[in-house]
């Protein structure tokens, strides 16, 4: 395989997008708009997969693909194919990125980058090959990308909060708080790899590290399943089927740093949609941040005098705010969507640039082993040492 080079493209960057349900349309979606308010390299929406030849076409139609497909295996062989982008459930992104990057294609995948620590490590093996050769692979974790979170990062590296001690991470929602709810993918072990551990924990885990730009030392988790059964797929007719994930998970994370750091998840918090608040305590500040409130930043500088001390809320769409200087004039928010656009504008510029995109496989395989860590933890009720966890770099 000959070493790609970036400047040489004489036509526009083909993608394809294998998935086309709940992250295959915010992908889709990103795809769409990116190109409208960033600089970004020429591509083209050349075709949409999925398993469903019928129900692909029309996603693709909706979504404004070219054409849709059915056969993956037959689109990362395209010679027009450079970027291919995996919505998939997490069961199938080890073998179609492992086959993709060896193709020569740029890969971005959803998280968590898979279902096993041994798949993820195949991953990162892959990965590292085509970087040799000039290919690129990223991994979605798109909270990253939340300009609010990536202002709250540069705090941290500033030094606003000094020495950060302790950190409260939590991803709540309730779609499975009804026990009649039914069998979905994401509730079978064989094809989720784990429940709230995998789903959302590991979306709270990247932020931890993310933020801090720190490394995992030390774990002790729990988790729990409280609807054990539910309907099968048509419903109460077609019986019950055992659930084989968690529903919720609970971890303390102790930090190379010295930090210490909560994470709780839940997918049966009743009242909570889509809920991801962090809570990041240093000696000299403090800042606060609610997914349900996504750009706005609660910041506290300890370092002011008593008197004047208290929480301010930071508005987070001025144009010198991270991400905010390509949409809207100021005072006029953004959405949950805008975090995917976001990410597929940073992929794109390390597509064309040649240099590695963070969050890279290495940074997903970090998050993978204190998931590992967590469920061991959690079977074993038992504290685990994670070792050779690589600190996560700059996201934006």
């Amino acid at each position: 395989m000959t070493t790609l080079d970036p400047s040489a493209r004489q036509r526009p960057l083909g993608v394809a997008v294998i998935g086309y349900a709940f992250m295959g349309k915010a992908h889709s979606n990103a795809w769409r708009n990116v190109g409208a308010f960033f600089g970004v390299p020429a591509f083209e929406r050349k075709v949409l997969v999925g398993r469903d030849a019928e129900l692909v076409a029309e996603a693709a139609a909706k979504y404004g693909w070219a054409e849709s497909a059915t056969d993956w295996r037959s689109v990362i062989e395209r010679d027009d194919i450079d970027i291919v982008d995996i919505c998939a459930p997490g069961w199938m992104h080890a073998e179609i990125a492992v086959a993709a990057l060896a193709a020569g294609k740029h890969v971005l995948v959803e998280k968590p980058l898979a279902n096993t620590l041994a798949e993820a490590e195949a991953m990162v093996a892959a990965a590292v090959a085509a970087r040799a050769r000039g290919v690129q692979s990223m991994i979605g974790f798109n909270y990253r990308r939340v300009p609010a979170l990536a202002l709250a990062r540069e705090l941290i590296d500033e030094g606003r909060l000094g020495t950060v001690r302790h950190v409260r991470a939590a991803y709540l929602q309730d779609w499975l708080s009804d026990a009649q709810s039914p069998m979905t993918w994401r509730l079978r072990k064989d094809t989720a790899g784990s429940g709230a551990l995998g789903d959302i924990a590991s979306h709270a885990i990247d932020q931890v590290l993310y933020l801090l730009g720190d490394t995992v030392t030390e774990v002790s988790g729990r988790l729990h399943t409280f609807v054990t059964t539910r309907p099968g797929p048509d419903g109460p007719a077609s019986g019950l089927e055992e659930v084989t994930v968690d529903d919720a998970a609970w971890a303390t994370l102790t930090l190379a740093s010295g930090a210490i750091a909560s994470v709780e998840a839940s997918r049966v918090a009743t009242g909570q949609k889509n809920s991801l608040t962090l809570e990041i305590y240093g000696d000299k500040g403090t800042i606060l941040f609610d997914l349900e409130n996504l750009n706005e930043l609660g910041f506290l500088d300890a370092t002011a005098p008593a008197r004047e001390q208290g929480f301010r809320r930071i508005l987070v769409n001025e144009t010198d705010h991270p991400y905010m200087n390509a949409w809207w004039p100021q005072g006029h928010v953004i959405g949950w969507e805008h975090t995917f656009t976001h990410q597929i504008r940073d992929f794109l510029h390390a597509v064309q640039s040649g240099e590695a995109p963070s969050p890279s496989f290495e940074e997903g395989l970090a998050v993978q082993k204190v998931l590992a860590a967590v469920e061991e933890s959690a079977n074993n009720k038992s504290t685990l040492t994670v070792v050779n966890t690589a600190p996560a770099s700059e996201g934006a």
